[in-house]
């Protein structure tokens, strides 16, 4: 989508216009989908998330700087009902399998070929305190101290859910290629390699930062 069409879709929203509103919501379906299914447990709990955020962004739309990037304003939002949606299950998240993190060695991990949708899927089985916390540590690039303010937790209960995180994402992988007999994941597959948990070039991202220590 052009800028001219984007900023005539934005204008449309800000007068409350159903057609852009709709438009718009197709247009960023997938970008905000892909955010909301890193925080989120399953794809319908993504979808009831991405929905609140898409209300906000229609709501708040008349705020949108419009000199600044529209996928990253809205990236934000989508983010911040997340964290919101997090923070409302906060006592659930706390108590459910924190204490269960099963533990593999800290050595290094030979670089997997997973594809997107395999490591998605490993990172929606951590319970959500650890999914939470290393989403924004690992993928949003947030530190302890700012994830501990956004949370309401301590800063040295992000990083023992951080470091849960790891053990448990450590533990699949080693699984996975375990069952696969050692396997190339995507080989001769045309898809994203997951090093990164995002479908971008995120080149390293997920086992440089958010695997190892």
């Amino acid at each position: 989508m052009g800028e001219e069409e984007l900023h005539q879709l934005i204008a449309g929203c800000i007068k409350q216009d159903r057609k852009c509103q709709k438009m718009l919501y197709k247009a960023f379906y997938g970008f905000s989908m892909g955010i909301c299914l890193r925080y989120a447990g399953n794809r319908d709990e993504a979808a009831e998330v991405m929905n609140q955020g898409f209300f906000k962004v229609f709501t708040h739309i008349q705020s949108f700087d419009t000199s600044r990037p529209f996928k990253a304003w809205l990236g934000k939002i989508m983010m911040n009902v997340s964290i919101d949606y997090y923070r409302a299950n906060l006592k659930m998240a706390y108590t459910e399998d924190l204490e269960k993190a099963e533990h593999v060695s800290d050595g290094d991990i030979a670089d997997k070929n997973l594809n997107y949708n395999d490591l998605l899927a490993m990172v929606q089985k951590l319970p959500q305190a650890y999914r939470t916390v290393f989403n924004l540590f690992a993928i949003e690039g947030y530190s302890h101290e700012e994830i501990a303010t956004m949370l309401n937790i301590n800063a040295g209960t992000s990083k023992s859910n951080l470091h849960k995180a790891r053990q448990k994402l450590k533990n699949m992988i080693l699984k996975a290629d375990s069952s696969a007999g050692g396997a190339n994941y995507n080989n001769g597959m045309d898809c994203t390699p997951i090093v990164a948990i995002k479908a971008i070039n995120m080149n390293g991202v997920f086992l440089n930062k958010g695997i190892r220590e």
